[in-house]
């Protein structure tokens, strides 16, 4: 059974979860309609309700400490846990209602996502839609995220996932600038031309190239780098040189002329190389706004 001390918690601890997902007192505070320092007094109580620091408070940052992690942790399941109870209540409603924040890499949002948000919104009035831009390693509990999508060889193994598809990356030009300088016929031909890359790490210049058992690492070069998909496209288009996107991104340029893929025989190896998953935490009781929005994107996504 619960002890009295345990229930008197447990808003606490729902509020110490919003208090590290915000980064601090003033963003945790606003959210609630209280004032910080109303919200300090409240952790401190908690702090000594649990016999431990939560948090190394500083004038600049707010810290959890190791032990606040751990609290973290078991707080996210316990109000994890609550949001079942509520959304088996919410089951009970005809029409799905409800919060829904979903994570993705930027291309792929704008590109492959951005078509079905609003038919999706239209379709179910009652369910609001969050989307959130994730280029890098993304936890669910820790970013408050129902539903992420991933381009990857190695979706993550403690998360259910729906293969929608493949990803390849793929190299193209504008076919003046191949009339100027010359179609690369091999990888190593790459250090001979102008190359568009990320620019976003110190190894974002170096590809990867794999067919049957040969290898390539080729260091490229080029004037021009941008950590933007459409942006590095554009340059790509204005023959500025020969740029590597995920297949979907060069999908209409290809189409129309505008670009052409080079080395279609080698593979690309890089971030979002592989298969295009859904990825969702494991529950017994799936929200029926979660439930609606993966058979949407299953059956609509244009991939």
């Amino acid at each position: 059974m619960l002890n009295k001390g345990l229930i008197a918690l447990l808003p606490d601890l729902a509020t110490f979860i919003l208090v590290v997902n915000k980064g601090s007192f003033t963003a945790a505070a606003k959210e609630l309609g209280v004032t910080p320092s109303a919200l300090s007094k409240l952790i401190t109580r908690l702090e000594s309700a649990l016999e431990v620091k939560l948090f190394e408070r500083t004038t600049r940052s707010l810290l959890i400490t190791q032990s606040g992690q751990k609290i973290y942790q078991q707080s996210v399941i316990m109000v994890n846990a609550a949001q079942q109870a509520l959304d088996i209540s919410n089951a009970e409603h005809s029409e799905p209602v409800g919060t829904i924040t979903v994570a993705a890499p930027k291309a792929f949002l704008s590109i492959v996502l951005q078509p079905i948000v609003t038919p999706f919104l239209q379709r179910y009035p009652e369910i609001e839609l969050k989307l959130k831009v994730s280029d890098g390693e993304i936890g669910l509990l820790e970013q408050d995220i129902d539903i992420m999508f991933r381009l990857t060889d190695a979706p993550y193994e403690n998360l259910i996932s729906r293969e929608l598809g493949k990803v390849n990356l793929s190299l193209c030009a504008n076919p003046d600038y191949l009339l100027d300088k010359g179609t690369p016929c091999h990888p190593t031909d790459l250090r001979q031309h102008d190359c568009i890359y990320l620019g976003e790490t110190r190894t974002d210049h170096i590809w990867d190239f794999v067919k049957g058992n040969e290898t390539h690492t080729i260091p490229v070069t080029g004037r021009y780098a941008v950590n933007h998909s459409q942006m590095r496209l554009n340059g790509v288009k204005d023959g500025l040189g020969i740029g590597i996107f995920p297949d979907f991104v060069i999908k209409e340029a290809v189409r129309n002329g505008e670009v052409i893929q080079v080395l279609k025989d080698w593979t690309i190896k890089g971030n979002y190389h592989g298969v295009i998953a859904m990825q969702y935490a494991p529950s017994k009781y799936m929200p029926t706004r979660m439930r609606v929005f993966i058979d949407y994107a299953i059956k609509h996504l244009p991939i």
